[in-house]
């Protein structure tokens, strides 16, 4: 099985990347998140895969982290839970605000997902609810609750979604209070 690859970035897509491994080209599926992540076209890169066996097809995923590739795993455990599914998942928020909605029993993030409806959100946090506990959940979800406020008070203000959501991500997450981190998003919008 494929673990990692190591390589050079050849090309990027939404859905996909190509590294080029010892003269091989290998394409690999991703979320939209993960692909946005990758270093420009040909740097060098390093990733973790889960390679998919079908009996129509052999698909490869890439993951920056393994943690990203571990929840992965998770996800397609779960009965219904495809790798499409996992990866519209991952695209949806961080690896670690998706634990933090799991644990806190938070299946609404889940249902923005394509393909995941109310029941399919609910057994994914009833099947992983117990495996990620981890401590401060509740303060992070908390935070993730008021950054969907704040992305629409800034899509109010005539910025987009994508462009609210990469300045709420460069806000210092020391700040807690509503206010200081639209103050602190709105910095980030005028600089631009």
């Amino acid at each position: 099985m494929l673990y990692s690859l190591s390589g050079k970035l050849i090309a990027k897509q939404d859905n996909s990347f190509a590294i080029e491994v010892g003269g091989v080209a290998f394409q690999l599926r991703s979320s939209i998140n993960i692909v946005k992540s990758l270093p420009q076209i040909g740097e060098s890169v390093k990733v973790f895969t889960h390679l998919h066996v079908r009996e129509d097809a052999l698909e490869l995923y890439g993951f920056l982290d393994r943690e990203e590739l571990e929840f992965f795993g998770m996800l397609i455990s779960i009965s219904g839970i495809g790798p499409k599914s996992a990866l519209g998942v991952l695209g949806v928020e961080r690896v670690d605000n998706l634990k933090a909605a799991i644990s806190e029993g938070r299946s609404g993030l889940l249902t923005k997902v394509s393909g995941i409806g109310k029941k399919s959100a609910e057994r994914i946090v009833l099947e992983l609810k117990n495996k990620l506990k981890q401590e401060g959940s509740d303060k992070l979800v908390g935070i993730m609750e008021s950054d969907r406020d704040i992305i629409e008070a800034l899509a109010n203000l005539g910025y987009t979604k994508s462009q609210a959501k990469e300045a709420l991500a460069k806000v210092d997450s020391n700040l807690q209070k509503m206010e200081e981190r639209i103050k602190a998003a709105l910095n980030f919008l005028k600089e631009k």
